[in-house]
């Protein structure tokens, strides 16, 4: 086999067809996400350049929303997101998780063995996360497949389909029926959102708040059911939940690759010509282990890029959100069953195909059965 090197920038294919550079070196890509006057994130352009069908279009195409838009748009939007993510009690989030969990855990634990992530993490996730919206069950049924569709690829207008429908529910029911949640507070902005700008808006903080805290999830399990550090440790004192999470984040973030630009005009960067209005993607897992940057202590640091940097990084006010459903999700089960295991040798995990995405498709464990908890 013929090696390959290549330096900082590294012609890809986003799709069969689809060219786009990945950046995999830390400093590059901070660079280019703390300049979005050179590099936007409106992918308007681009879009028309290529087919409308490709699988992966709903998770990347033009939307009136924060991640997707660039100058005062952007701003507009984004201030709407800070506003409504500020209000957020990070005390109902750990009593949602709590009241939640015994519940899901009692469907599995008198069998001794279960899929985590179908079966415990991804519905305990969206429940907390709809309670958060103010998004009642039924519709969030409809969202939650909409977005598995998104993420796995199925056709473009499937899912919007899917998702603009499920989304548009919610929507009219909160402009009646206003509520203490993310939803209203973003209708009740002095930006005025029209309807189809917060289905928008929505499409972004589900495709945020749910696929990725749950490949979070899965991944740091993953870790922390395999490595001693995490079971026994120096002095018998395992490190933390907390612990692995900042590792996992560093080391193997649940996006691998995102953070989308398209530069406005041919640029030089580290010595690459990048054609106008093609896709520079971002390798968050490839940039965080840049041994120029990863120091191999994780606890507490800020230069991982999980979260992305910049104009577009994910908001403040959503990050210890994150950090604490992950922390509670993990630490509640542990705590239920603390005999927990991993059912199959780590080298038979399946992971799930997509450019995005560092997802399991399943998480199987086993454990001795237990009684159902007090509702």
């Amino acid at each position: 086999m013929r090696e390959m090197n290549y330096g900082p920038l590294v012609p890809v294919e986003m799709w069969p067809g689809v060219p786009a550079t990945l950046v995999i070196k830390y400093s590059t890509a901070v660079r280019i996400l703390g300049d979005s006057a050179h590099f936007p994130a409106d992918p308007s352009v681009w879009q028309k350049t290529v087919p409308s069908d490709i699988p992966i279009m709903p998770m990347i195409e033009y939307r009136p929303n924060a991640i997707r838009t660039s100058g005062a748009e952007h701003a507009r939007y984004r201030s709407v997101l800070n506003h409504a993510l500020a209000g957020i009690d990070l005390n109902s989030v750990r009593t949602a998780v709590e009241s939640s969990a015994v519940p899901i855990v009692n469907t599995f634990c008198r069998d001794g063995r279960a899929d985590v992530l179908s079966q415990y993490a991804l519905p305990l996730v969206f429940s907390v996360f709809c309670q958060i919206l103010g998004c009642p069950p039924e519709i969030g049924e409809r969202v939650a497949k909409a977005s598995a569709a998104m993420f796995d690829g199925v056709d473009t207008e499937t899912v919007n389909t899917m998702m603009g429908e499920a989304l548009m529910a919610l929507v009219t029911l909160k402009r009646t029926h206003p509520g203490d949640d993310v939803t209203t507070r973003m209708m009740q902005h002095p930006a005025q959102l029209t309807d189809e700008e917060m289905v928008h808006q929505l499409v972004l903080l589900f495709a945020a708040g749910v696929e990725p805290p749950v490949n979070l999830i899965g991944n740091t399990l993953l870790l922390m059911l395999t490595d001693s550090r995490f079971t026994t440790g120096e002095h018998g004192l395992p490190l933390s939940t907390r612990s692995a999470l900042e590792e996992r984040l560093a080391t193997d973030p649940p996006m691998a690759n995102y953070c989308i630009t398209y530069p406005r005009q041919p640029i030089l960067v580290e010595g690459v010509w990048l054609p106008a209005n093609q896709p520079v993607i971002i390798s968050m897992a490839a940039c965080n282990t840049d041994p120029e940057i990863n120091t191999g202590e994780y606890l507490d640091n800020g230069w991982n890029l999980a979260f992305s940097t910049g104009d577009h990084a994910c908001p403040a006010q959503a990050r210890p959100y994150g950090l604490l459903l992950a922390q509670d999700v993990i630490d509640h089960l542990l705590d239920t069953l603390p005999e927990l295991a991993l059912a199959v040798p780590p080298a038979e995990l399946v992971w799930r195909p997509g450019p995005f995405h560092r997802a399991l498709s399943a998480l199987p464990v086993v454990f001795p059965p237990t009684a159902p908890l007090p509702v």
